[in-house]
């Protein structure tokens, strides 16, 4: 249903649009995992997330029909705000149902990119029910956060990138660990490097008590999590793995990872004063687990994605305070 050519369309449609992100490294780093780390910096692009690829990929194979008529989506708040952008940039209307727990930094930039929110406990509210209904009632195109082929094909492109700049450092074998909520970024990361670079294997991180890829992976059918909230990893908690992501994520990875908020909190300290960039607990678990867990990694490199930044100021300065890099 997905392969490396919708990849490849998506990448012709984000040329110009999304930034080519760096590959960043740290000696410090380097000495915690025990190896070489390798930081592809999402947290640098448009939004502050690779979400922006995922919703200009879908945005932008709409029909002006479609864009006029407008989309709507469901998210924590950084497909919130890829989508957003993207329906801004079409001059498309838009809707964005998110929790009422959602930070308050993505609630407030998803409404100053435009888009009209709609907020829901995601502790009692189905927000596919929701998300369903608008679209119906107003004629919304529902652009879903990782089941959704034009989605997964975006994010497929920051595998593209992965697979060049690999090429650029000589980096032929490693694990690509990769933040995961629905695995939409590792379905498509996958897929990019099984065409590209098939010795880069994609591997998924999640908090601990929301980890139903990793669960998933290992028992070879889907799990669910037994909770929707209690994690400070908000941008990556989700019911169970997508219908459409969970049958590439099985077949390209290798087995997943489960790591602490505190892990997560201590990688976004260490992000900051090592690399100078700025994560948020859901897009540092793929950095917690190569430092944390190298005894469950092999080889000499690995590469992580830091996929999102938008973290709250007082969450930040807390984990600055309490792990101070």
């Amino acid at each position: 249903m997905i392969d490396i050519t919708n990849i490849e369309a998506a990448a012709a449609r984000l040329s110009g649009h999304a930034l080519r992100t760096p590959l960043l490294g740290s000696a410090f780093l380097n000495d915690i995992a025990g190896r070489q780390v390798w930081v592809k910096a999402e947290c640098l692009q448009h939004t502050g997330s690779f979400k922006f690829r995922g919703g200009w990929s879908a945005v932008s194979a709409l029909s002006a029909e479609q864009r006029e008529a407008g989309v709507i989506a469901y998210s924590s708040g950084n497909h919130a705000q890829g989508v957003a952008l993207a329906a801004q940039r079409h001059h498309a209307p838009c809707v964005i149902v998110m929790p009422g727990d959602a930070p308050r930094l993505k609630i407030d930039n998803t409404r100053a990119l435009g888009a009209e929110v709609v907020l829901y406990d995601r502790e009692r509210e189905n927000r596919d029910a929701i998300g369903a209904r608008i679209a119906s009632e107003r004629g919304l195109t529902l652009i879903k956060p990782y089941d959704e082929p034009e989605v997964i094909a975006g994010q497929g492109t920051c595998g593209l990138e992965i697979a060049e700049q690999a090429t650029e450092h000589r980096i032929r074998q490693a694990d690509v660990i990769i933040p995961c909520g629905g695995g939409g970024l590792t379905a498509g990361v996958g897929l990019a490097l099984e065409s590209r670079m098939p010795g880069l294997r994609p591997r998924p991180a999640e908090p601990e008590g929301f980890d139903d890829t990793a669960r998933s992976l290992a028992s070879g059918e889907v799990c669910r999590n037994a909770r929707l909230a209690g994690s400070l990893c908000d941008a990556i908690v989700t019911p169970a793995p997508g219908a459409l992501t969970f049958p590439i994520n099985r077949r390209l990875c290798g087995p997943g990872f489960a790591v602490t908020d505190d892990e997560a909190l201590h990688a976004v300290a260490l992000a900051f004063t090592r690399l100078k960039i700025v994560l948020e607990p859901g897009g540092a678990v793929a950095l917690a687990a190569a430092l944390f867990r190298p005894d469950e990694i092999e080889g000499d490199d690995v590469i992580v994605i830091a996929s999102g930044g938008n973290i709250d100021a007082g969450l930040f300065t807390s984990a600055l305070s309490r792990f101070g890099g």
